[in-house]
């Protein structure tokens, strides 16, 4: 039986991430993949399926520009995109692959065994392997899980990743088809709806159970997402129930119930149901183990188990489910058990974004939240017309929104940005709240420009009174106003 400081099951952002910080603390890991390499947040997720977007965002600015570029009528090879798509994720998982396997090399010290194998946590201390050469019994003094996600599955629905796709399925489809529904109008049912209307070769129709999509997310945000949606000839059906769904002589087949009590039959070539991602932990560990779970996943206590010396981390917790996040918990489950963690292990600065149309990226809460939470709060506005570079690229879409604290200290509660270059516009915030800073920081710092986070700069300017940009003038692109008493007021920033 080989004896290891710490085994990890699951070989992706998060169990990768947690191996490669326990090499730090010349630790011998061994780490257990059952599947590929690089976990779903490669072949299935992030990397595969933002690869798609930007493939779709060039290609839609190539329509929109036709007349100018000479490329009005331009028609996409879905199998050579699909192969660039596939390029990309090899790549990455061809550097990570030549990584793992030379670290060794590199420390100068046999720390790090890669399994490939079906792994079992068979006591508190014991992992059972099944591999091409037979069955493995690892022992280990911590044991970490991070097996990650895998598509919900609606009952009844004729998923076949054929006609019915999951997101992890959808990489099977050969062409480009001519019509395609999404149920579910989440982030990832909104971002394949984005990459299929960019191309402009599918007729997308998108399941929403409310009245907008998006749910979680400001109502202005949202408008700006589905006013561009609709614009590439989106079907947005809202205030819809899916209540059958069948495959008939090559098609798709599904039936809505609206609100109203009214129903409707439509017929498309395929469909990609998109209604979240569950745990995956079956067979992952004997029943006798008395690790605590709930119907959100396994439950810890900042990376660690109901048994002491077996930690959780990734999607397969109930936290939030994304890449950084995995890895950021790996990194804190190696830290917690052999050292002491650099930093606490928190949330409120974590930052998202949203490959949408335009990008929308956010840290910390939104208007919603910050409700939620009981806040009083100011909130400044700047719409993307008053930034240099947008106006040099050519596209004024979009707004940066920054919420403080309504007092003296102005502190920063959250912002989101809608628009051309989104995420490189958050972290200076990101950093701002996990220093527990005010909006002060914020307006002294000095950006490039001509750039995007010249918006940044300038919504502190607004807050602290002294913009470059009066809002009493510019009031159609510059709001200033509290949240107080369940109410809006609008205030003066100048």
């Amino acid at each position: 039986m080989n004896k290891y400081d710490i085994v990890i099951i699951g070989a992706g952002p998060a169990g990768y991430a947690a191996a490669m910080r326990a090499v730090d603390f010349n630790k011998k890991v061994a780490l257990i993949e059952k599947k590929q390499l690089g976990g779903a947040g490669i072949h299935h997720g992030a990397l595969w399926s933002k690869t798609w977007w930007e493939l779709s965002r060039e290609a839609y600015s190539l329509r929109k520009h036709g007349e100018a570029l000479s490329t009005e009528g331009v028609k996409f090879n879905y199998q050579k995109l699909r192969s660039e798509v596939r390029t990309a994720v090899q790549e990455r998982m061809d550097q990570l692959d030549h990584h793992m396997r030379n670290i060794n090399v590199s420390i100068e010290e046999d720390l790090f065994t890669y399994v490939r194998g079906n792994a079992k946590v068979t006591g508190t201390n014991t992992v059972e392997v099944s591999t091409f050469d037979g069955v493995e019994v690892l022992e280990a003094d911590n044991i970490i899980l991070a097996t990650g996600s895998k598509p919900r599955m609606l009952p009844n629905l004729p998923i076949d990743e054929e006609l019915v796709y999951t997101s992890d399925g959808l990489d099977k489809m050969e062409e480009f088809p001519r019509s395609m529904v999404i149920v579910g109008a989440g982030v990832i049912g909104c971002e394949f709806a984005t990459i299929f209307s960019n191309f402009g070769h599918t007729k997308v129709h998108l399941i929403d159970k409310g009245d907008r999509i998006l749910p979680f997310e400001d109502e202005d945000v949202v408008n700006v997402i589905e006013k561009n949606l609709e614009a590439k000839n989106v079907l947005i059906h809202r205030n819809s129930r899916l209540i059958d769904m069948k495959k008939e002589n090559g098609m798709v087949v599904y039936t809505l119930e609206y609100t109203d009590g009214s129903k409707e039959v439509f017929r498309v070539e395929k469909a990609l149901v998109s209604v979240g991602r569950i745990p995956s932990y079956e067979n992952l560990f004997e029943d006798t183990l008395d690790i605590k779970i709930d119907q959100r996943g396994i439950i810890d206590d900042l990376t660690q188990t109901s048994i002491p010396n077996i930690y959780a981390v990734g999607d397969i917790t109930a936290d939030i489910s994304l890449v950084n996040v995995a890895e950021l918990e790996g990194r804190y489950a190696i830290e917690r058990i052999f050292g002491e963690p650099e930093r606490p292990l928190i949330y409120e600065n974590i930052s998202t974004i949203m490959f949408l149309s335009p990008e929308v990226a956010g840290v910390g809460m939104n208007e919603i939240q910050a409700q939620q939470a009981g806040h009083e709060y100011k909130i400044v506005s700047l719409d993307y017309s008053c930034i240099p570079r947008a106006i040099a690229m050519r596209n004024t879409q979009g707004f940066f929104k920054i919420l403080v604290t309504n007092d003296e200290k102005q502190q920063i509660l959250g912002m989101r940005v809608v628009g051309e270059h989104a995420s490189s516009a958050i972290q200076a915030v990101a950093l701002l709240i996990s220093m527990d800073k005010g909006i002060k920081e914020l307006a002294e710092l000095i950006h490039p420009h001509p750039s995007i986070i010249e918006g940044i700069q300038e919504c502190g300017r607004m807050l602290l009174g002294k913009s470059l940009l009066k809002p009493s003038v510019l009031r159609h692109a510059m709001v200033c106003k509290t949240y107080k008493g369940g109410k809006y007021q609008d205030i003066q920033c100048n």
